[in-house]
């Protein structure tokens, strides 16, 4: 996963949007390390993307990060989406989809990712549903250099088909948790992200 951060409103708009995806990715798939966090307590509290709205959330993210030590980041991670057994909230587009894992959005989001060339990591121990990998994906379609596949049209039809329809339920599930700190403004940052990535597709209807 990619731990950089956008820090700067200056960075042109698309590599800030991919910034975020991998700020996204890292901090949803594991519990951050130490560097990332100290890069999120020292980041300037401009909106990370080009426009305002960001801005709050993003304020307010970092100082969630630096309101909390290392050691309390990964323990309220694990509250919430680690442990033995069932965890306290899922971080997977089918069981908000369909209320199971593994179900038939997860079948239609393979066919996708199978179309653009993309498969899932041997290493990674997650289904390719799980929110962090989708943001992976978007990074990927944003900045990579085949042009063929990462381009506005794929970045749209992928975020509208397997993002945009279950995030902000997610995240308000993560943001209404008692464990939830770090992670519920991590939350309100990304159902703004979200808001706004939506903003621009729709644009382009």
């Amino acid at each position: 996963m990619n731990d950089s951060i956008p820090v700067s409103s200056a960075l042109d708009e698309e590599t800030a949007r991919a910034e975020v995806y991998g700020l996204l990715a890292a901090l949803y798939y594991a519990p951050p390390t130490p560097e990332l966090m100290a890069q999120l307590r020292v980041a300037v509290t401009e909106a990370p993307a080009a426009g305002g709205f960001l801005e709050e959330p993003w304020r307010d993210l970092v100082a969630a990060a630096r309101a909390v030590d290392d050691a309390a980041v990964v323990v309220e991670f694990d509250a919430l989406f680690g442990g033995i057994g069932k965890p306290e909230i899922f971080l997977f587009g089918s069981h908000y989809l369909s209320g199971f894992l593994n179900e038939k959005p997860l079948a239609a989001l393979r066919g996708d990712l199978a179309a653009l060339g993309l498969g899932r990591d041997d290493t990674m121990s997650e289904t390719e549903d799980h929110f962090a990998y989708l943001c992976e994906v978007m990074r990927y379609l944003i900045a990579g250099e085949d042009v063929e596949v990462a381009n506005l049209t794929q970045q749209q039809k992928f975020f509208t088909a397997h993002m945009q329809p279950w995030a902000n339920t997610m995240c308000d599930t993560v943001a209404a948790h008692p464990k939830a700190k770090f992670y519920a403004a991590l939350a309100g940052f990304t159902r703004a992200f979200v808001a706004v990535e939506t903003q621009g597709f729709d644009m382009l209807a």
